[in-house]
C-alpha cells in the first residue's frame, strides 16, 4: 500500500509539472505573438514612409550595379563552347589595350538608350554591345559595302526596316531610328532560327538566306546545325566569336589588362518630338549646347537644319533638355529659321536657288505652293537660309568632306605641351588657328592646358595646288576612311591591290605585325575617292 501511495504521489507531481510547463509555454508564446505583432506593424509603418520608386526592382538593380557596362555582362548568357574559340579575338584586345578604352568612352552618351531598346524587346543583353563589333560605337562610321551608322546598316536593309536616306537625314545614323531598326531585325531573325542567337546575330553579318543554306547543308550530312559546326564565311566566323570575346573582356577586364570607362545606369539623353524644321544653331542656342555636340547625338542630320518633312525626333542631354523646353514654351511664335526674299532672275531655275541657299526644291516649292517647277522672272520666292556659316555646323555632311579634304592635303604633327605653352603661341608655331586646335583636340577647358598632353596639328603640305580650276575639272582627291572585314583567301598584298594602297600602309594604318591576317578581322583602310563635284 505504501509503494501504491507512493506512486499516485509522484504520479500526481509529474501532472502538475507538465501542466505548469505548459501554462508557461503558452504565456511565452504570446509574448512573441504580441512582439511579432508589434514589429510587424512598425515596419508597416517603416515601409510606408518610402517612395515606391525607390524599391522598384529596376532601382535597386541602378544601385548594385552602377555601371551599365557591369549590368550588361552580368546577365550575358551566349557562350563558346570553350575559350579557344575565342583566344585570337581576345588576344587581340589584349596587344591593344588602348582599343576598347577609347570604345567604351565613346558609347558613354548611347549605351543606356540602346541597353534599354535591347531589354525592351527580350534580346540578350549582350546585343547592346554589338555596335562595338560593328562600328566601334562611332555613329559617322562608313564602311566598305556602303554600310553606315552605330548598326552598319547597308542601304537595302535599312530601307527595308524604315530607315530612309533624304537630302536633310540619313535614319541609318540615326541612334535611335537605327537601334530601333537593329533590335526589331534582330527579333526577326531570333524568331526565324527558332530563338538560336547565335545564328541570328551570324544572319546580321552575313545574311539569313546564307545562315539557312549552311544549316540545310548540314542537315543532308548528319551534321549537327548549331553555329559552331556551320561552313559560314570567314568573316561572320570571327563575328559572332569577336561579341562574345568582347563581352568576356568587359566582364574581367583586370583579367585581360583592359580598362573599361565606366558608364552611369541611368538615363543620359531624352527625345522630344520637332513637328517643324528647325535650324541646328537655333536648337544649340536654346538646349546651351555646342553645335559638335548637337551632331554626335544626333548624327542622323546632314545639313544645317532638321528635317523638312514629317516628325523628327531630337535627342539631347537631359539637363540641356530642360532648357531647350522652356525656350520653346517663351518663343512660341519666333521663327525656327531665317527666311530670305528671292526675286527670279533670268536664267533663274528652281535647281540653281536651292543650291545658292543649301537648301531643297522640293523645300522651296512647299513653302511657296508652286503646283510645278516653273517660274516667272520678277515673282518673289520665300527661302529658308541658315542662321551661321558653313563651317559653324562643324559635323554636316559637307564639312565632314572638308575635314577629309584638308587632312589629305596636310601632314599630322604632334605637339607635347610644355610649361608656358598657350594655345595662341601654339597656333602662332604652327601657323593654324586657335579654333582648329579646339577642333582636332576636342579641348574643352581652353584657359589651361595640362604639361605633357600631346596636341594633334594639321599643318598644310609645301606642294600647293598648281591650278586650282584642273582640280575642280578632275576631281578633288578624298580620303575615305573604310573598315574592311578579311575574308577567306584575303592577305595583306590582295587587300593593297584591292584598294590601290602599299601592304606597308595597311600595317601602319593597323598596327599589324607578321602574324597572319584572319577571317573576320576588320583593317582601317584610307581609300582614295574622286569627287567630280565640288558641293
Amino acid at each position: 500500500m505504501a509503494k501504491k501511495a507512493g506512486r499516485t504521489r509522484f504520479t500526481t507531481m509529474l501532472r502538475r509539472t507538465f501542466i505548469l510547463a505548459i501554462v508557461r509555454y503558452c504565456l511565452y508564446a504570446s509574448v512573441l505573438l504580441l512582439g511579432a505583432c508589434s514589429a510587424q506593424s512598425g515596419a508597416k509603418e517603416a515601409l510606408s514612409s518610402v517612395k515606391p520608386d525607390s524599391i522598384n526592382e529596376k532601382s535597386v538593380a541602378t544601385k548594385v550595379e552602377q555601371d551599365l557596362w557591369r549590368y550588361i555582362v552580368n546577365r550575358s548568357n551566349l557562350k563558346a563552347p570553350d575559350d579557344k574559340h575565342l583566344y585570337w579575338h581576345i588576344d587581340w584586345f589584349k596587344k591593344h589595350p588602348d582599343y576598347l578604352t577609347r570604345i567604351t568612352k565613346r558609347a558613354q552618351p548611347y549605351l543606356y538608350l540602346v541597353t534599354q531598346e535591347v531589354e525592351r524587346a527580350g534580346l540578350p543583353l549582350e546585343i547592346a554591345l554589338l555596335p562595338i563589333v560593328e562600328s566601334a560605337y562611332y555613329p559617322f562610321s562608313y564602311s566598305h559595302g556602303t554600310a553606315s551608322g552605330l548598326w552598319q546598316f547597308i542601304p537595302s536593309t535599312g530601307k527595308l526596316y524604315g530607315l530612309k536616306d533624304s537630302w536633310w537625314y540619313d535614319a541609318r545614323r540615326d541612334v535611335l531610328a537605327s537601334t530601333k531598326a537593329a533590335v526589331k531585325y534582330l527579333k526577326n531573325l531570333k524568331k526565324l532560327f527558332k530563338g538560336d542567337m547565335l545564328l541570328a546575330i551570324a544572319a546580321y553579318n552575313s545574311g539569313p538566306g546564307r545562315v539557312q543554306k549552311a544549316i540545310r547543308a548540314n542537315k543532308s550530312q548528319g551534321k549537327p546545325t548549331d553555329f559552331w559546326h556551320l561552313e559560314l564565311p570567314k568573316e561572320t566566323r570571327g563575328y559572332v566569336p569577336r561579341l562574345l570575346a568582347v563581352t568576356e573582356l568587359i566582364k574581367h577586364p583586370e583579367k585581360y589588362t583592359q580598362t573599361i570607362t565606366p558608364v552611369a545606369n541611368q538615363p543620359a539623353l531624352s527625345s522630344i518630338k520637332l513637328n517643324t524644321q528647325f535650324d541646328l544653331a537655333l536648337i544649340a542656342q536654346w538646349a546651351e549646347l555646342e553645335l559638335e555636340q548637337l551632331y554626335t547625338l544626333n548624327p542622323g542630320l546632314k545639313r544645317w537644319a532638321t528635317p523638312s518633312s514629317n516628325h523628327y525626333t531630337l535627342l539631347l542631354p537631359i539637363n540641356n533638355m530642360g532648357l531647350f523646353k522652356q525656350a520653346l514654351e517663351n518663343n512660341p511664335t519666333m521663327d525656327r529659321l531665317k527666311w530670305v526674299r528671292h526675286q527670279v532672275k533670268q536664267g533663274d531655275s528652281l535647281s540653281q536657288i536651292a543650291q545658292q541657299y543649301r537648301t531643297t526644291i522640293e523645300q522651296i516649292t512647299n513653302v511657296n505652293k508652286l503646283d510645278n517647277h516653273l517660274i516667272k522672272v520678277g515673282e518673289h520666292l520665300i527661302v529658308p537660309i541658315a542662321q551661321q556659316q558653313t563651317a559653324d555646323y562643324v559635323l554636316s555632311e559637307s564639312e565632314r568632306e572638308k575635314d577629309r579634304l584638308s587632312k589629305r592635303s596636310a601632314r599630322q604633327v604632334i605637339h607635347q605641351v610644355k610649361s608656358g605653352d598657350s594655345l595662341w603661341g601654339i597656333a602662332n608655331k604652327y601657323k593654324v588657328s586657335v579654333n582648329n586646335l579646339i577642333k582636332w583636340n576636342h579641348l574643352k577647358d581652353v584657359k589651361t592646358l595640362p604639361v605633357g598632353k600631346r596636341l594633334t596639328i594639321w599643318q598644310k603640305k609645301s606642294t600647293p595646288v598648281k591650278d586650282l580650276s584642273s582640280v575642280v575639272q578632275q576631281g578633288l582627291n578624298i580620303d575615305r576612311k573604310v573598315i574592311y572585314r578579311v575574308k577567306s583567301g584575303d592577305n595583306l598584298s590582295v587587300i593593297a591591290n584591292k584598294f590601290n594602297v602599299s601592304v606597308s600602309q595597311l600595317k601602319s594604318w593597323n598596327q599589324l605585325g607578321n602574324k597572319p591576317l584572319q577571317p573576320g578581322q576588320k583593317l582601317t583602310i584610307m581609300v582614295n575617292v574622286i569627287n567630280t563635284k565640288l558641293r
